[in-house]
């Protein structure tokens, strides 16, 4: 009885080890003709090869990456750098309808100041006299033609002199006239600051 048991063990063991030799031998034969197989593949490949990564390969089951909400846009205040309440309008810009600057100073009239009124007859003054040295140098001139006139006996220089002679006495005559003109405006700025109440004194 126990001799049969031994018998029946070890043929169990002997079928057990041969089917996992068989089973060992058959499969390295398939590895082996599958990596020949492989081999006679990419001898026929001319083309690049891809090879795909870890990198390159998305998990299906990753979340949607998240986009951040927009930012809100900051206020024209912060923008300009100017305070709330301030102004952004540019220096010298003109205001905007219904937009006004703080109350600007009053300009001054000039009438007020002494120097308007000393400066416009000093203006006047300094005129008159430039004109009044020209008309004396324009006299001088044709008296001396007059001279030389009747010193001459021939026609022909006599003619030449009483014609320089004229052309200065016509120059002379508009002298005069713009000289008229120039004292009735400095009576005519007298009278204005008579009118405007102007103190004497500042009219010197």
């Amino acid at each position: 009885m126990v001799k049969s048991s031994r018998v029946r063990v070890v043929t169990i063991v002997g079928v057990v080890l041969g089917a996992w030799l068989a089973a060992h031998v058959a499969a390295g034969q398939s590895l082996g003709d599958v990596a020949r197989r492989e081999a006679e593949r990419r001898k026929g490949v001319t083309g690049p090869v891809k090879v795909y990564t870890n990198d390159n390969v998305r998990p299906a089951s990753s979340p949607p990456e998240s986009v951040p909400a927009a930012l809100p846009s900051p206020a024209p205040e912060a923008v300009s750098g100017a305070a709330p309440g301030e102004s952004t309008r540019p220096a010298g810009a003109p205001a905007a309808a219904g937009q006004t600057d703080q109350a600007a100073p009053a300009a001054k009239d000039p009438r007020e100041d002494p120097e308007y009124w000393r400066k416009r007859l000093a203006d006047l003054r300094s005129q008159r006299d430039q004109n009044t040295f020209l008309m004396v140098a324009v006299q001088s001139r044709i008296n001396a033609l007059w001279t030389d006139f009747t010193a001459r006996d021939d026609p022909a220089q006599r003619t030449v002199i009483a014609s320089d002679r004229q052309r200065a006495l016509a120059e002379l005559e508009r002298m005069q006239k713009a000289q008229d003109e120039i004292d009735k405006q400095i009576v005519d700025l007298q009278e204005e600051a008579r009118r405007a109440k102007i103190p004497p004194g500042w009219m010197r």
